[in-house]
């Protein structure tokens, strides 16, 4: 582990202001297994949040140390921290907490469950998103079991009686993925971010040491372009999820079809079967910026 003073920088909690656009403001958090996950998966949506005058918060549950092909440990972990502020300004959202847990080393363990209990109730959280629990990368899979873990906990006063349990449960969901076993990922809500798509891809360059150095490495050695132009542009591309039928389906549900049809851009959550189960008021009080 990193010495104490390691330890604090890494908790620190990156705060911005933000204008509430109304007095019904929701609480989002998002937990991702890296510093760079939830921005992926879930900052299109973030930026729309916040933009409404939503509190957003990131949480990695790992301090990202050990992705990357040439640096490592505290120095790569501090450097990751950085990108995570300027991620987090350039969405415009709340705060971004990166807990300090090694990367590729992640347990679901009773005290890093506590230690997201501890986020969740700190938010006083509406409405928390992560990772499935079926996924290529450990870290990913954990974190999902972790906070699946934590999710009729966080109500329970004698569970971490440091921090005052919720008041309410929470609604639980989870972030898209492509894996198939044991069921394929269902997008429940699928929100349209044409609109933030350029902000997104602009939050998402934060993360220099992923997207131009640690996976293109990882992901074939592929060549990353010299010419900041193209580079954006290949960072565009690798990051346009494609619209699935499935999809499609979802986004006529809550936009309609001539709305859904225009979509080019959009990010996908699944509800999960813990915590509080929305009605499709919820949903669109939880996704006001649905079409419906």
């Amino acid at each position: 582990m990193l010495k104490n003073i390691f330890f604090t920088c890494l908790l620190l909690v990156c705060t911005f202001t933000s204008v509430h656009a109304q007095t019904d403001v929701l609480r989002i958090v998002v937990i991702g297994a890296h510093p760079d996950d939830a921005d992926i998966k879930a900052a299109g949506t973030a930026i729309l949040w916040a933009k409404m005058g939503h509190e957003v918060k990131f949480v990695s549950v790992t301090n990202g140390d050990a992705g990357h092909q040439t640096e490592g440990g505290g120095a790569l972990a501090m450097r990751r921290m950085e990108e995570a502020r300027e991620s987090a300004k350039r969405m415009g959202i709340t705060a971004y907490v990166i807990l300090d847990n090694h990367d590729a080393e992640l347990v679901p363990s009773l005290d890093i469950r506590k230690q997201v209990i501890r986020e969740i109730r700190k938010w006083d959280a509406d409405l928390v998103i992560t990772h499935r629990t079926n996924d290529y990368h450990p870290d990913h899979r954990y974190t999902g079991v972790l906070v699946q873990d934590a999710a009729f906990l966080v109500a329970v006063p004698n569970v971490c009686p440091d921090t005052p349990p919720l008041e309410k449960n929470p609604v639980f969901m989870y972030l898209q993925d492509n894996f198939m076993k044991p069921y394929p990922f269902q997008p429940d809500i699928v929100v349209a971010i044409d609109e933030v798509f350029e902000q997104k891809i602009n939050a998402l360059e934060a993360h220099e040491s992923q997207f131009y150095e640690w996976l293109p490495w990882v992901n074939g050695r592929q060549e990353v372009p010299a010419d900041p132009v193209q580079r954006k542009q290949m960072l565009r591309t690798s990051r346009t999820t494609k619209i699935t039928p499935t999809m499609h389906t979802s986004l006529v549900r809550w936009y309609g079809q001539t709305k859904a049809n225009e979509v080019k851009h959009a990010e996908a959550f699944e509800i999960c079967e813990y915590g509080t189960q929305p009605s499709e008021d919820m949903i669109h009080r939880l996704f006001p910026m649905l079409g419906k």
